[in-house]
C-alpha cells in the first residue's frame, strides 16, 4: 500500500517500481515479525523509509561500489540497490537474524548488484576502497566517522542520513573529521521536489 503517489514512487524507481513494492511488503511482513521493524512504522512505509533512503541517490556518482553500514533491515542500501541498478551495494550488518533477512531479501527481490557482508563496520576489508559509504539512524556523527571515513576511497563520499541535529553535529566533529581525513562536511537536503519532509543528509568527502 502507497503512502504517496504512484506517480512520486515512479520518479524515485521508475522501471523497478516492482521491486520496490516486493520491499515495502517483505518489510511490513517479516520485517515487523522479526522486530526490524516497528508496527507503527507500516502505513508510512514509503514516505519515511523507502523514499526518504533511495533519493540521496541522486548524490550517488554512476556506477559506484557502495558499502552501507548498519544496514539493519536494508535501510537505506536495499532502496538504493533498487534505484540504482548501475552501482553495487554491499549491506554491512553484525546481528545474524538481520542478515539473514537481507540475505532473503536480495534472494526475493532477485538484486544482482548487492551482497550482504556479516561484520562489524571498523571489521571490514579492505579499507579505503568504497566509492561511497552510507548509513543512516546508527550512530552520532563522530563515531560515524571513525567507521565510515577508513573505508572510503581518497576523493569518494561518506553519506549519513540524519535528522534536525545535522549542523550541530558537522559543528561539534569538524575536529575529529579533519582528522579522520574528512573534508568539505556539509548538510545537504535530497528529493526537494518529490518528499514532503526532504531527506537531510550529510555528505563528507575524503581526502
Amino acid at each position: 500500500m502507497l503512502d504517496v503517489s504512484r506517480e512520486t514512487a515512479t520518479a524515485v524507481f521508475g522501471d523497478e517500481l516492482d521491486r520496490a513494492y516486493t520491499y515495502a511488503e517483505l518489510l511490513a511482513g517479516a520485517g515487523v515479525e522479526r522486530g526490524l521493524i516497528g508496527p507503527r512504522e507500516v502505513p508510512r512505509l514509503w514516505q519515511r523509509h523507502l523514499l526518504n533512503c533511495a533519493v540521496i541517490a541522486e548524490l550517488i556518482p554512476r556506477d559506484s561500489d557502495v558499502l552501507d553500514i548498519g544496514s539493519g533491515a536494508g535501510l537505506p542500501g536495499l532502496p538504493l540497490a533498487i534505484a540504482r541498478p548501475d552501482i553495487y551495494v554491499s549491506l554491512v550488518e553484525p546481528m545474524e537474524r538481520r542478515t539473514t533477512f537481507l540475505t532473503e531479501a536480495v534472494e526475493a527481490l532477485g538484486l544482482t548488484n548487492v551482497d550482504v557482508v556479516r561484520a562489524r563496520a571498523e571489521d571490514v576489508s579492505p579499507k579505503g576502497k568504497a566509492d561511497v559509504v552510507t548509513s543512516r539512524a546508527v550512530a552520532p556523527l563522530g563515531r560515524l566517522a571513525q567507521w565510515s571515513l577508513p573505508l572510503t576511497r581518497p576523493g569518494g563520499l561518506m553519506l549519513a542520513i540524519k535528522g534536525s541535529s545535522a549542523a550541530d553535529e558537522v559543528a561539534a566533529t569538524a575536529k575529529q573529521l579533519r582528522r579522520l581525513r574528512g573534508t568539505n562536511p556539509r548538510v545537504l537536503r535530497c528529493g526537494t521536489d518529490l518528499l514532503e519532509t526532504p531527506t537531510t543528509v550529510i555528505a563528507i568527502t575524503r581526502l
